[in-house]
């Protein structure tokens, strides 16, 4: 079945049942011209977006719809975690080509709603449209913080550690299974095509971190991490440096890496879409929020370097030597 069979208002009606997780303070959702509802008094909003292109982003024929539909949400929510909030709720909108079946669309909706169900996400609304060729997803997410917990990009400081809430470089390696057709004919490698098609935002995490003294800055690896540690640098107007060998790597990582002869270094410093999270804290207060970031989360929060003062990226080699270094992660119009 097609959209075409049933219209827009016939998909609209498919899909607005089971959209709300968290109603109390929702006065209108899906039905009106817009959503109404009550925020939280006192506290920081935010907004996120973010536009997801067919042959850009994604390929149709080598997803289903319930993991593009997660992965949609989950890139919005990351940005939320980067910024120490709450999400609360989402907006979606979808531009649809001919030859989108319904079956597709109805398990991308099952997709976002998994993961709103999981934080506990309002979907509230969005907009429908036709599309001449390619599948187009934009979601628009809202959250809140404290003022006072609240993390940016600008406010690094020289001598601030660096830390990773995760391993870096498995969503790349994901990606190049996908584009060459690699099967996953082991747990390791399911393990990887997984992480980048149902990567995990770091929600909590985010608030956690936003709630210890001496964090100060944050981000989402979305570019990958040569490109979002530039991005503090350059807000926050100063240098980092990190240390190879301490940049961590999945077991999954190095095993494809061998299988495949790549190095698991470049893909973990150059890939994009781990959406861990990169944040500097103290390094008076590093210690503490490492050990009680390991209680709560039962996961390392990983030392991968230090703010300096130089204004200068660098990163030091296994064999210690100290290198300049350029961002390599995305960019959508350099990249092309």
């Amino acid at each position: 079945m097609k959209l075409k069979d049933i219209g827009e208002f016939g998909f609209i009606e498919k899909i607005r049942q089971g959209c709300l997780f968290r109603p109390d303070n929702i006065l209108r959702a899906i039905g009106d011209d817009a959503a109404a509802f009550y925020t939280d008094a006192g506290l920081v909003s935010l907004i996120t977006t973010d536009l997801l292109v067919e042959r850009v982003h994604f390929l149709r024929t080598a997803t289903d719809g319930f993991n593009l539909g997660y992965k949609s949400l989950a890139v919005n929510l990351s940005d939320i975690a980067a910024m120490g909030g709450t999400a609360k709720e989402a907006f979606i909108s979808i531009a649809i080509p001919e030859d989108c079946s319904i079956d597709f669309l109805e398990d991308l909706y099952r997709g976002i709603k998994d993961l709103a169900a999981t934080f506990e996400v309002n979907i509230l609304g969005g907009d429908t449209t036709s599309s001449v060729i390619d599948l187009i997803i934009n979601i628009a997410v809202t959250g809140s913080v404290p003022k006072e917990n609240l993390l940016l990009r600008d406010a690094a400081q020289p001598g601030d550690i660096i830390f990773s809430t995760g391993v870096l470089g498995d969503s790349r390696a994901g990606l190049h299974m996908i584009l060459n057709n690699i099967s996953t004919d082991s747990k390791k490698l399911k393990k990887l095509f997984q992480s980048h098609i149902l990567p995990r935002p770091f929600l909590h995490e985010g608030r956690f971190l936003s709630s210890q003294n001496g964090v100060h800055a944050a981000i989402d690896v979305s570019d990958g991490l040569s490109s979002d540690i530039g991005h503090i640098a350059k807000e926050s107007q100063v240098g980092v440096r990190l240390f190879a060998d301490q940049i961590p790597v999945s077991e999954n990582l190095i095993y494809f890496c061998r299988r495949f002869d790549f190095n698991p270094a470049e893909f973990a410093f150059a890939g994009g879409e781990d959406y861990t999270l990169l944040c500097t804290v103290s390094p008076d207060h590093a210690d503490d929020v490492a050990e009680k970031y390991l209680k709560t989360f039962n996961s390392p929060l990983y030392p991968i370097g230090e703010v300096t003062n130089s204004g200068k990226l660098e990163i030091v080699d296994s064999s210690g030597r100290t290198k300049e270094f350029k961002p390599k992660g995305w960019d959508h119009f350099k990249s092309r």
